[in-house]
């Protein structure tokens, strides 16, 4: 069946408060979708932004990010009786150091102000959601400590999680646990709204899951069997790739690297549990770096650069045998995009995921490339760009003489037509089964618009934001024709 929707993440919504959130503009984005012809809503992960504000490097797998609570909502529930936003200076970016300061401390004054008045709701959510408890412990320690990174704490005995050191911090740090605990409930209680209510929309959320966790997070403190991890807890291993045309050092993200070997013989149990986690969180998900799962880039933690790593094999069909037993009813999109070789293929193959291709990838001159729309297959989620790429528009900006004219004869481009229009226009008739176009290139953005620069830090990442105005009904009726026209509807 073919469908359609748009990449917006919730911090992108013109929501007051200087960041989006899942409060009133959520709801009115979903009606945007459903009146547009699109059946799908894609965002970054919603867990809480970490080094960088990014949300790849999460304190929690499988927390919510209480930024994107919406306090206006707190407010019609009765929960409190008002709230003040400081006006945003510059309603198109999110100032992350402004916002995390005042909304923490309003989140703070909610928790004092509510204390008694959701118990039982509290206990059914804890009751539900096993993980919660480590990570309030995990961030009400880490906040004792003046939020320095885990591998940093000075009481070693809590950072080995001994059992009388977690004994004393239950204790000591009791009310700020439950503060984290109270939090994580109010997130999630708007985040099934917000479901609920795209769902009956005939909306469905497509969500992203990193594959790999950060260093300083909860997933590795609870879980250190799960990581390759020394006696002392460090990391010996981490992520990242190799070198290559772009970067001689290649690029070390830092991650701990997975013991494959611990997690076959516990049947994968930490994984399916966090599988099943995102499949009730998200209709869809995407899976980042599905590589990673065939064969992965193993670099010795002590090292500097990513220059003398090695290749290791993934776990293969052995794992994906028990998602597919274990969890039939997930659909996942496999972020197949890189150094995708025949080992990998055979894993696509074997699972029947669909995977990415990415149109403003294609202008090579390659008549082969895997991204040229004329190579693609019907299993697909065809994109004009990801979150990590720049908008069409940007890409055009930056383009040779010889790739605009490469890329406007493979995108039969009218005169007529902006580069972005050309580019979702040509997604959309393509064979691929579902088409995702980020808001930026509907709305033909240049660059500046751009969500995220890899392997840098600041500057623009992560801060774009839709501008009240933006999203009108003769865009809605723009795209519900091209939904139409590409048989998307």
């Amino acid at each position: 069946m073919r469908s359609s929707g748009i990449l917006l993440h919730i911090t992108s919504l013109p929501s007051e408060g200087g960041i989006g959130t899942l409060g009133k503009e959520a709801y009115k984005f979903v009606d945007f979708l459903h009146d547009s012809g699109m059946r799908i809503w894609q965002v970054l992960p919603i867990s809480p932004t970490g080094f960088g504000d990014s949300p790849y490097q999460s304190v929690s797998t499988f927390a919510g990010n209480p930024l994107l609570i919406d306090l206006p909502m707190l407010v019609e529930e009765g929960l409190i009786s008002d709230f003040s936003f400081p006006k945003d200076k510059e309603p198109s970016s999110v100032d992350y150091g402004k916002v995390v300061e005042i909304k923490t401390q309003q989140l703070k004054e909610i928790y004092q102000k509510s204390k008694g008045k959701v118990t039982g709701e509290l206990k059914t959510f804890v009751r539900s959601n096993s993980w919660v408890k480590n990570y309030a412990l995990f961030s009400a320690v880490k906040e004792h400590f003046g939020k320095i990174s885990l591998m940093q704490w000075p009481d070693e005995d809590i950072r080995m999680r001994k059992r009388e050191a977690i004994k004393h911090y239950e204790t000591l740090l009791e009310d700020n646990i439950n503060y984290y605990v109270f939090i994580q409930y109010l997130f999630f209680k708007q985040w099934f709204a917000l479901k609920k209510y795209a769902n009956k929309k005939g909306i469905s959320l497509f969500g992203d899951m990193p594959i790999y966790v950060a260093e300083d997070s909860a997933d590795v403190w609870a879980n250190p069997d799960v990581f390759q991890l020394d006696k002392e807890r460090r990391p010996t291993h981490i992520a990242g790739v190799p070198p290559d045309y772009f970067s001689s050092d290649g690029q070390r993200w830092g991650n701990p690297l997975y013991d494959w070997k611990y997690l076959k013989s516990s049947r994968y149990k930490w994984w399916l549990k966090r599988l099943a986690a995102m499949g009730k969180i998200y209709d869809i998900l995407r899976v980042d770096h599905f590589i990673g799962f065939a064969n992965y880039y193993s670099i010795p933690a002590k090292d500097k650069t990513a220059k003398h790593g090695r290749w290791k094999k993934g776990p293969g069909k052995s794992f994906f045998k028990e998602v597919l037993k274990q969890l039939p009813e997930l659909k996942i999109v496999a972020e197949d995009l890189g150094a995708v070789n025949d080992t990998v293929k055979s894993l696509l193959s074997y699972c029947g995921y669909p995977g990415m291709k990415v149109l403003s990838f294609a202008f090579t001159g390659n008549p082969h490339d895997t991204h040229l729309p004329q190579n693609y297959e019907e299993n697909f989620v065809v994109y004009t760009g990801t979150h990590d790429n720049s908008t069409s528009e940007g890409w055009y900006d930056s383009a040779s003489n010889a790739q605009r004219e490469l890329a406007n004869k493979v995108l039969s481009r009218r005169k007529d037509q902006s580069f972005s229009e050309a580019m979702c226009e040509n997604a959309m008739n393509s064979i691929a089964n579902t088409c995702i176009l980020p808001m930026q290139d509907i709305l033909g953005l240049p660059d500046t618009a751009r969500m995220n620069i890899p392997s840098t830090i600041g500057g623009i990442n992560w801060r774009w934001r839709l501008k009240q105005g933006q999203i009108t009904e003769e865009l809605s009726g723009k795209l519900k024709n091209l939904n139409i026209l590409s048989g998307r509807v």
